[in-house]
Parts: C-alpha cells; sequence; structure tokens
C-alpha cells in the first residue's frame, strides 16, 4: 500500500519497546525450562517471526495485546517442517546456531533480500567441524550439532554471528572461548546479548576485551521481564524533535546498553540542545546545526535517518564505516542517495564505506517516495518530509511493519494527516 503524508508534527510520543531486545527474549525464555512472561513488546513483522520460530523448536506460547508467556522445555527440538524468519536476519542467525543443537536436519527460509545476506561466517564455522551447512536461494539447511571449544570470529563482520553462538554455546556439552578478531564493531549489541543472558541465568564472561569464555551444559532460567525502549527507532522522532522543536520523545531509557543511544550524543554535536523536563519528557531545541563526522561502526542501523538529519545541517556530513548499510533489507546507501535526490540533496559515495552530504534546502518530489521494501528507508523520508514541510507520497509504505508496525498512528498522534491508499 501507499500513504501520503502532510502537516506538522507537534506533542508527545513514546518510543516503540526495542526490536533487539525482544528477539533475545523471545528466544531466551523459549530455551528456559518453565515459564516466563515478556510485557511491553510491539508485535513487528520480525518480532512475530522469532516467536513463531520459538513454537516450532518447541515451545509454547501464549499472547497478549503487549506480552506473552513463554514455557520452554530447556533445549530446543527439530522443527517438523522449515522455520520461516521471514526478512528477519536477527532471527534466522540467532537461529542457526540455536536449532543446530538439535543434531538433527534444519532448513530455514527467509524472503525479500534475507536469503541472499551473507552467512559466511557460518560456512566457515560448521564446515570446520565437518557439519553440514548450506545456502540456498530460499535460506539455509544445516545440521550440528555445534560443539563447544575455540571459536574466532571477525568483529567487523555481523555482531548477530557472535550472539547467536552465545545463544547456543551454553547448551553444549563442554566450555567454548569465542576470540573476536579486531577491529570489534557493533559491540554492544553483543552487551544486549550478554545482558539477556545474564537475565535467564547464563553466565558468560569476558576473559579480556576481545575474548569471551562459555560454561557448557548450562540451563536457561525462566524469568518474567519487560523489553526496554528502542533507540534504533526512537531516533526517528528523535531527529524529528531535533530539527523541528516541536516533538518531545519519552520510553527510553539512558542508562541502556543499546548501541544506537549515540543519537542523542550526535545530535548535540550537531548543535542540538536536549533536556528533560518535569514530565520526564525529553525536549529538543531547533538550533542552527552543523554537519560533522559521524561513525556508524557501533550503531548501523543508524544510518538513514543520520542521512536525512545531515541534509539540514549546514555545510558537509561525513559518515564512515557505513558498508554494512549495504546488506539490509535494501542497500541503504543507495536507497537512501534515490530518495533523498528527489528532496534535491546530493548524496556522494565517495567508496564503499563512506559517505557525504551537503546540506540543503528540500524541495517538493515531483515523484512518489519508493521504500525500497525497507522500514527505515519510510521512517527516515517520512521525517525528510514532515520537517520540510512538505508533503509526499510513499510506496509500499506497510514495510514499516518489520520494525514499528505502528508508526504512522504514532505520527497521526502527533497531527500528522495520513492517508492510505491501495498501489
Amino acid at each position: 500500500m501507499q500513504v501520503t503524508i502532510s502537516g506538522k508534527a507537534a506533542g508527545v510520543i513514546t518510543a516503540p519497546p526495542s526490536k533487539s531486545m525482544a528477539h533475545r527474549a523471545v528466544l531466551a525464555a523459549a530455551l528456559a525450562n518453565g515459564t516466563s512472561r515478556i510485557d511491553n513488546l510491539e508485535w513487528s513483522a520480525d518480532v512475530k517471526a522469532t516467536l513463531q520460530a520459538a513454537q516450532d523448536f518447541g515451545a509454547a506460547v501464549v499472547v497478549g495485546e503487549n506480552w506473552v508467556e513463554i514455557t520452554g522445555t530447556g533445549l530446543p527440538a527439530a522443527p517438523s517442517a522449515p522455520v520461516d524468519c521471514g526478512e528477519s536476519g536477527s532471527t534466522l542467525r540467532f537461529l542457526i546456531p540455536i536449532l543446530a543443537q538439535t543434531a538433527k536436519p534444519v532448513t530455514l527460509i527467509g524472503h525479500g533480500r534475507l536469503p541472499q545476506r551473507p552467512q559466511q561466517v557460518y560456512t566457515e564455522l560448521f564446515a570446520e567441524q565437518n557439519l553440514t551447512f548450506r545456502q540456498t536461494e530460499q535460506g539455509v539447511e544445516l545440521c550440528g550439532p555445534l560443539a563447544g571449544g575455540e571459536y574466532t570470529l571477525r568483529g567487523d563482520v555481523s555482531s548477530q554471528f557472535i550472539s547467536g553462538l552465545l545463544f547456543a554455546l551454553p547448551l553444549a556439552g563442554q566450555d567454548s572461548t569465542i576470540h573476536i578478531l579486531p577491529p570489534f564493531e557493533s559491540r554492544s549489541y553483543v552487551e544486549l546479548t550478554l545482558q539477556t543472558l545474564e537475565q535467564f541465568g547464563v553466565a558468560v564472561k569476558w576473559k579480556d576485551q576481545n575474548t569471551l569464555f562459555v560454561a557448557g551444559n548450562q540451563q536457561y532460567q525462566p524469568k518474567n521481564v519487560s523489553v526496554e525502549g528502542d533507540w534504533s527507532n526512537g531516533a526517528f522522532p528523535a531527529v524529528l524533535g531535533a530539527l523541528t522543536g516541536t516533538v518531545q520523545l519519552n520510553g527510553l531509557d539512558e542508562n541502556t546498553r543499546q548501541g544506537d543511544a549515540v543519537i542523542f550524543e550526535i545530535l548535540k554535536q550537531c548543535g542540538t540542545n536536549i533536556l528533560t523536563n518535569e514530565q520526564k519528557n525529553v525536549e529538543f531545541c531547533a538550533t542552527t546545526r552543523t554537519g560533522i563526522p559521524i561513525d556508524l561502526a557501533d550503531c548501523p542501523d543508524l544510518g538513514p535517518i543520520l542521512m536525512v538529519l545531515a541534509m539540514f545541517c549546514k555545510g558537509t556530513t561525513r559518515i564512515e564505516h557505513a558498508g554494512r548499510l549495504r546488506i539490509k533489507e535494501s542497500d541503504r546507501i543507495e536507497a537512501m542517495a534515490a530518495e533523498l535526490k528527489k528532496f534535491g540533496a546530493e548524496v556522494r559515495q565517495l567508496d564503499s564505506e563512506t559517505v557525504e552530504i551537503d546540506g540543503c534546502i528540500p524541495c517538493q518530489p515531483t515523484q512518489s517516495i519508493n521504500s525500497h521494501n525497507d522500514h527505515r528507508v519510510v521512517m527516515a523520508c517520512t521525517v525528510a518530509a514532515l520537517v520540510a514541510g512538505l508533503t509526499i507520497t510513499i510506496q509500499d509504505a506497510q514495510a514499516v511493519q518489520k520494525s514499528w508496525p505502528t508508526f504512522f498512528e504514532a505520527m497521526e498522534q502527533l497531527g500528522v494527516e495520513v492517508k492510505w491508499q491501495d498501489d
């Protein structure tokens, strides 16, 4: 479906629950021997995929409006049919080591660009243990189990591979050590996994800055948890507030381990004043902003909205270590360059990892915006239009279902006019 948005945004918005933390909590609960309750959930397509996968490998699930009770059996059972991971990279990469522990053939499938996303790390790890692992046009076929022992992984590829091993290796019959080769990027996502494991009674220790020790023969313990607010998606209303001064934000924990919490520091460096009012809402003072160098190594999901921010900053914004944006739901560098060009912005791709954007006065797009089937492209372009006071139409805007299905309802609560039509 396509959506047309217009008007100005003003008011208070609550950040949605963290998708990253929800994935982790659901899987840990499904691996526990007993019943856990997870509160403050947003039923995004990605989280639904992980929850269905948990059921596929043996967990019993009771779903409420924004909560779920999960009764695990302690160890995953081999699914009787292919496990559908939707378009969720976290679901697929977390499940591969977990389901390998069933020691039986398992098939995982995906949609969109997911089956083409790189799995070379797992290809090599499975090959080292003479185990079956094959990437297909539909997904992945594998057979484990992955044994405990010594593992060495590059730190400059997706942290999802490290997190997947961290979920699975506590179930192995012997201790394991994970060596992470520097540079270690997206460390914060590994910290989120360690936080979840600790909540569910699983012990993993840092031996040094790049080495993790995982004891084998551990058992996940049931736990009741509440999912914290999502800094990745909260960055969209944060930038909207910073650029307009009319939007306030709540629902985010400034003591979080989420790496995308760096959005506040980036906004401050650009010249935005940020304070918390008596109602504990975060207020943003719209000021003259200046382009700065930005490093995406630990916060790649911020890429699209930071490219929008750059459009409204004086001078040039240089974004480095952006290469991982090319293997998301879309090639986010190409996608954002194409869509921001419709607003009159220039995005220069200096190399595969580096982007420059000059500040500009956005103009009314003469074409509709293409979502590229990417939720973050949809939300970023929405913010760009609202800040500039422009009316835009976005094709295939239902892509927001992937991470924040109520995004446009939240925009309506801020006074934005939202009209849906069939494409």
